[in-house]
This record gives structure tokens, C-alpha cells and sequence, in this order.
């Protein structure tokens, strides 16, 4: 369904009824069932339910008499329940995870351990998954479980809306995140125009996250990805990246995830090298 709040409306979950009748509730302010079916052609055999649903998510206010009235809630009010729902889903299945955990792996962690003996040092140094909707799945889950640091090399960051739910989890965390990008002149301009997309970014990313710290490489990179929670004895940290390929689309392309720590501190060694000698702190900057 097409209309203002669209890509919010579509994060709710809602019925296309639903939808439609918190819409239209939300303009009309206070009415009853009736009045709203006939508002909105919603079946009055439907509209009862999809009221009651409404209510149980904390959209809609339900006040008594005869007839019953329902009254939306501010449009606030609604966006906080929506979050909270999702949080109490989560938690709730948190929980029954828990609950589950150690009959799972009483079952399947030997059978795993088994199963394993027979992985080569490449596998367990790599796995990949398709750039893409998946690659910005696990670059969010980096993102949820860093602790001290992430580390982005990219070229405009094009991707930033996808992730920047769970970057703004871990600056929140205290996570320090750095952003190395490529001067405009290595960007493409067809089909698209890649400085502009970048300076966007740049803009945003600067006005809402000033803690985030961004420089642009005089040169170009030989790869692009993020670098989590590095460290010097090799111990800990994950990385996502994608090796540089300009004649292959990113559809056809992969993208590796590594917890490798000798691995990830090799690519951290690399950030700060270019991040030290081989960038600048603005485009304007150079000389």
C-alpha cells in the first residue's frame, strides 16, 4: 500500500485492514466501528478484529459506552509501542531460547565437533555469504557485537541506511566506529553518481553521529568491509569484507566473514596505515 509513512507502516506488520484503519483513524481522530467501516470499505464483519488487533499492539484506545469508541494514539505514542513490541518479541524469544539452549547443544554440539574434524584451515579461516541483503545482515550483526571498535573501509558507504540502525546501537555502546572512504575522483559517476551519493552520506553521517570519525584514501583500496574489535595477541575480532572487483556487478559477487584474530589484526594493521600516512580529513584538504 502506497502513501505518506509508507516505510513506516510497512516496519509495523500490519494487515492491509489494519493499515488502512490506522490511517484513516489517524484522521479522523475518535469514531466508532461502524462509522470507520463505512470510512475506509472495510467489511463490518472485519473491522471489529481488526480494531481489537490495533488495541492489543497499543495503537488504539478503546473507551467504553454504546457504542464503543476508539481512539488512535498520538503518532509518538505509536512509533514507542511499535519499538517496544518488538522489544518484548525479542525478549520473549530470548527467553525461550534460553530455556532450550542446553538440550540443543547436548544434542547437536557433539554431532557438530564430529562433523568438523574433517574442515581445512581455508574453511575455517573463511565462510561467505552473498553481497546483498545477506552480506548487510552479518555487517549488522558486527555491528551488534562489537564492544570497542569498528573499523569501515568503503568506498561511498552507499549501504549506510541498511546498517545505521545497529551502528547507532554501538555508538550508544560506546563503540568508537572510524569510516575510511575513497576521494571523490575514484568514484564512478555511471550509472551512478557515486561523489554525490558519498558527499549525502558524508553530510548525514557528520550532522547526526559527530563521534564518528571519517577520512577519505588518496588511493585506492583493495578491498571494502568492516573490522571489529582487532587485537594485537590475536585473540579476538571479526571482519566482513569484500575484495575489489570493478567488472563484476555485486549481485554476482560474495563477500567473506572471518573471526580469524591473527587475520582481522593483519586488516586493522592495514586501516591504520592508510588512516595515518594515506588519507585526509576532508576532500578539501589536499594539497
Amino acid at each position: 500500500m502506497n502513501g505518506e509513512g509508507s516505510a513506516v507502516f510497512d516496519r509495523l506488520g500490519l494487515t492491509e485492514y489494519e493499515e488502512t484503519a490506522l490511517r484513516e483513524l489517524l484522521s479522523l481522530g475518535k469514531t466508532t466501528a461502524p462509522n470507520l467501516a463505512e470510512a475506509t470499505d472495510i467489511p463490518k464483519a472485519r473491522i471489529y478484529g481488526v480494531l481489537e488487533s490495533l488495541s492489543d499492539r497499543g495503537f488504539v484506545e478503546v473507551i467504553p459506552g454504546r457504542p464503543k469508541e476508539y481512539q488512535p494514539k498520538p503518532p509518538e505514542a505509536i512509533l514507542d509501542r511499535a519499538v517496544e513490541n518488538h522489544r518484548q518479541d525479542y525478549e520473549t524469544f530470548a527467553a525461550a531460547i534460553d530455556d532450550l539452549r542446553e538440550e540443543f547443544l547436548a544434542a547437536f554440539r557433539p554431532r557438530y565437533e564430529g562433523a568438523s574434524e574433517d574442515v581445512t584451515p581455508t574453511e575455517e579461516l573463511f565462510h561467505v555469504v552473498d553481497v546483498g541483503e545477506p552480506s548487510e545482515r552479518e555487517t549488522r550483526r558486527l555491528y551488534h557485537d562489537a564492544t570497542d571498535e569498528v573499523d569501515v573501509v568503503t568506498k561511498s558507504f552507499e549501504y549506510f541506511d541498511s546498517v545505521e540502525p545497529a551502528l547507532a546501537d554501538a555508538l550508544d555502546r560506546g563503540v568508537d566506529v572510524s569510516v575510511l572512504m575513497l576521494v571523490p575522483e575514484f568514484l564512478s559517476t555511471d550509472p551512478r553518481d557515486e561523489p554525490a551519493i558519498q558527499r549525502e552520506i558524508v553530510e548525514g553521517i557528520r550532522a547526526e553521529y559527530p563521534s564518528v570519525e571519517i577520512r577519505f584514501s588518496t588511493g585506492k583500496l583493495p578491498f571494502r568491509g568492516h573490522v571489529a574489535d582487532p587485537s594485537l595477541d590475536y585473540e579476538t575480532g571479526s571482519a566482513i569484507l569484500l575484495v575489489e572487483e570493478e567488472d563484476v556487478p555485486n549481485h554476482m559477487r560474495q563477500a567473506a566473514i572471518t573471526d580469524n584474530g591473527a587475520f582481522v589484526a593483519g586488516l586493522k594493521r592495514y586501516f591504520d596505515l592508510i588512516w595515518d600516512h594515506e588519507s585526509v580529513g576532508d576532500v578539501d584538504d589536499r594539497t
